[in-house]
């Protein structure tokens, strides 16, 4: 039967058959037959389930996907992590005042844009600010074509305005680093203390609670994945998501002499002589550049990894031929 995926932890999953929630572990042929870490299900997935003669439910496949929200996984393995799958809306929350970083925006966009998702950027804490209207419009500023919207799960200021974006059926995810209050708006959405949530530094900071992505039923109909804080937030493979992100940067580039500028020391850049005239910033310029180069090098480790995987699994077909043909020769 269908089912989706609404927390995982540690490998063990909790799913929705539509008769309610119940935990469910991978079926081992799934387990034996998974190639890559991003294979696995992740929260928001569609997966096919068997409930099993003794009540215990296996997942027997992942259902093809509509998009994924994916990082590099840290530390030095070249893997994706999936952080959230088949969502709509990606809520990029990021804390005013202290949190606020446009090039962390930049980021979250390029991959959000990336998962096929709807990114809308949330400045939290909006009743801290002094003024939260130039926040928003610092924001536009390197989020072009996306909607900025300033919250207070503490006043309630601006959660209407979200009703646009959580609508009845879809699934929105939310993202952000540790302590920038997104616990505290989803509880705020489901109308109850359904998460844990941790008290307010000296500093305005959130201490992070959440420890893993789990997949909420809001009033609205709406479904909301809430996820852990992340210290970092590497690339994947964002090329098309990269271009909407910094979609100025690409319409100025229609104008460059050659098809293929980096932007750099090319002669006939228009984007740079755009940067020079102050029609662009010079620091979104260098944030476009440094991201371009963290994905050609990903790139470059993918291929070095991918390589080492097929020069491993020869090696191991050879090692079974040759016990194979050592098997044979004792019986002849």
């Amino acid at each position: 039967m269908p089912a989706r995926v609404v927390a995982e932890h540690r490998g063990r999953y909790v799913v929705d058959d539509g008769a309610g929630e119940r935990p469910a572990t991978l079926a081992g042929r799934l387990r034996h037959h998974v190639r890559a870490r991003e294979d696995l299900p992740a929260t928001g997935d569609w997966v096919a389930l068997d409930a099993g003669a003794d009540g215990a439910a296996s997942i027997h496949a992942v259902l093809p996907r509509r998009g994924a929200f994916l990082r590099k996984a840290a530390g030095e393995a070249t893997e994706a992590q999936v952080l959230a799958a088949n969502v709509d809306v990606a809520l990029i929350a990021t804390a005013l005042p202290a949190d606020l970083s446009e090039r962390r925006i930049e980021r979250y966009l390029a991959l959000a844009w990336e998962s096929g998702a709807v990114p809308v950027v949330l400045l939290t804490k909006a009743d801290l600010a002094m003024d939260a209207d130039a926040a928003a419009r610092a924001v536009r500023a390197v989020a072009p074509g996306v909607d900025v919207a300033a919250v207070s799960s503490v006043t309630g200021d601006g959660l209407d305005a979200l009703g646009r974006w959580l609508r009845p059926g879809r699934t929105a995810v939310l993202l952000g680093s540790s302590g920038v209050g997104k616990s505290t708006l989803a509880n705020r959405l489901m109308g109850g203390e359904v998460l844990r949530t941790g008290a307010v530094r000296e500093d305005g900071k959130g201490r992070h609670t959440t420890t893993h992505r789990q997949l909420l039923t809001l009033a609205s109909g709406a479904l909301l994945i809430d996820t852990p804080g992340m210290r970092e937030l590497q690339l994947w493979s964002a090329d098309t998501g990269l271009d909407a992100a910094f979609a100025d940067v690409e319409a100025l580039a229609a104008g460059c002499r050659f098809a293929d500028c980096g932007h750099d020391a090319e002669p006939g850049c228009a984007v740079r002589a755009a940067a020079e005239r102050g029609a662009l910033d010079p620091a979104r310029l260098a944030s476009w550049q440094r991201l371009r180069r963290e994905l050609a090098w990903l790139a470059t480790r993918q291929d070095e990894a991918a390589a080492a995987q097929e020069k491993a699994r020869v090696r191991s077909i050879h090692r079974a031929q040759r016990a194979h043909y050592r098997q044979g020769g004792k019986h002849r």
